[in-house]
């Protein structure tokens, strides 16, 4: 008996335990990007407001030990403090994804890491091109465009969202966080200024005892917490990106019980204890001393890199996950799921193009924080975004009105013959 059917199915259900925990993640990602959104929005007025002075005064207030290259401002502590945090929460879920969730299956992995690499590199495309083609052109900013904000772009979509499949849910979070580690692969490799190996090698020491005891399942805070600490300041006096040591001190938890009925992984106990932390205070601090940018001067409209940016989100980032996800059902011979649309994908895809946290982060590394390419960097983020996301509402929202009419019809079929549909197939 020969079945017709393809084995691999493009957005498919989930396991029940798999989309449990992706239904807790969305909900705490999808508070924290309302939160991140509020303080974007604050940012944003202070800094056209006539308290805009002070606003800029608070940001730039050092403090810290200079001896150990860590006398920041505020706005850099959030920066290489705080993101640190949010990096390593976003490595524990990556780690998850690959080692005990549905993505260890290949045939699963393959769709949201292509859509990633490809809603990567079509934005840097389109905006290396513009920066090349300008005169006054910045090519370095070329990763900007690149990232996507999974609070802000969870948040949006917990907004339009009431029957859209959990499936698509799934599939833009489990993107945006394999966007997050290549974003930070070209953090480490792209934005290190000047590499100081020292302090670097020095760092393996602290990381090599977190990582013995996290495998011996120590839960200690008192023992964990000095020494993670200690990894990102050796890191940050390195030169490459503090942020990084949040992603390697993730990477070395790890994630399988040592016995069933123990209790939580204790990747899953500090992602829970961690999440919190990183989407309802890290992130929106962070984007409230980021996001100031006075949007009044018409040269950074104009800008080069407000146009690359802008371009890169709204336009690259659809194609590039639409066109990658595409490819991956032409060359594997997968379908869609039953039920499922292009029309979705494109919805998702178009969401994939709010872009926030991790741009303004590469945007301050590209060009220095203040100067005038980084305002006009910021300005690109928040246009872009915003576009990106008033584009993807418009779709998302005609494709959950499509859903919700299919479950009203359901349920009057239920009512009619008083047997549930699902008893009937």
């Amino acid at each position: 008996m020969t079945d017709q059917k393809p084995a691999n199915r493009l957005f498919g259900r989930g396991s029940l335990v798999e989309s449990t925990r992706i239904a807790d993640i969305l909900r705490t990602e999808t508070a924290g990007g309302l939160l991140l959104v509020a303080a974007a929005l604050i940012a944003v007025i202070l800094a056209n407001s006539p308290v805009s002075g002070t606003y800029e005064r608070i940001s730039d207030a050092h403090f810290g030990p200079s001896a150990l290259h860590l006398n920041l401002s505020i706005a850099e502590w959030t920066a290489d403090g705080l993101l640190a945090i949010f990096f390593f929460v976003a490595g524990l879920e990556l780690k998850r994804e690959f080692v005990a969730g549905d993505l260890r299956d290949p045939r699963r992995a393959a769709l949201p890491v292509a859509a990633a690499v490809g809603g990567m590199a079509v934005p840097a495309l389109i905006y290396t091109v513009v920066n090349l083609a300008a005169a006054d052109g910045a090519p370095r900013g070329w990763a900007i465009p690149s990232a996507t904000d999974i609070a802000f772009a969870l948040a949006v979509l917990g907004l339009i969202n009431t029957h859209l499949p959990s499936s698509l849910r799934t599939f833009l979070l489990t993107l945006a966080v394999v966007d997050d580690l290549l974003a930070i692969v070209v953090i480490a490799v792209f934005y290190t200024s000047s590499l100081h190996l020292v302090p670097l090698l020095l760092a393996l020491v602290p990381l090599a005892a977190f990582a013995v005891l996290v495998q011996r399942r120590v839960r200690s805070w008192w023992l964990l917490l000095p020494l993670a600490l200690v990894t990102w300041a050796l890191v940050h006096a390195s030169g490459v990106h503090a942020t990084v040591a949040g992603v390697l001190l993730a990477f070395a938890v790890p994630v399988r019980r040592r016995a069933p009925g123990e209790g939580p992984g204790l990747a899953e106990h500090f992602e829970h204890r961690w999440r919190p932390l990183s989407a309802g205070f890290a992130v929106p601090l962070f984007a409230f001393f980021a996001a100031g940018v006075t949007i009044a001067g018409g040269d950074a409209v104009t800008d080069p890199v407000t146009i690359g940016i802008v371009l890169g989100l709204v336009v690259g980032k659809t194609v590039g996950v639409l066109a990658s996800s595409w490819l991956v059902q032409r060359f594997t011979r997968a379908q869609l799921s039953e039920g499922l649309s292009w029309w979705d994908v494109l919805g998702v895809a178009m969401l994939a193009g709010v872009g926030f946290t991790v741009s303004l982060l590469i945007g301050e590394l590209a060009f220095g924080p203040g100067s005038p390419r980084d305002e006009a960097a910021k300005l690109g983020i928040l246009a872009g975004s915003v576009v990106a996301a008033i584009v993807a509402s418009v779709v998302l929202r005609a494709r959950n009105r499509h859903y919700r009419t299919l479950v009203e019809e359901e349920e009057r079929d239920d009512d009619a013959d008083g047997v549930p549909d699902v008893y009937q197939r």
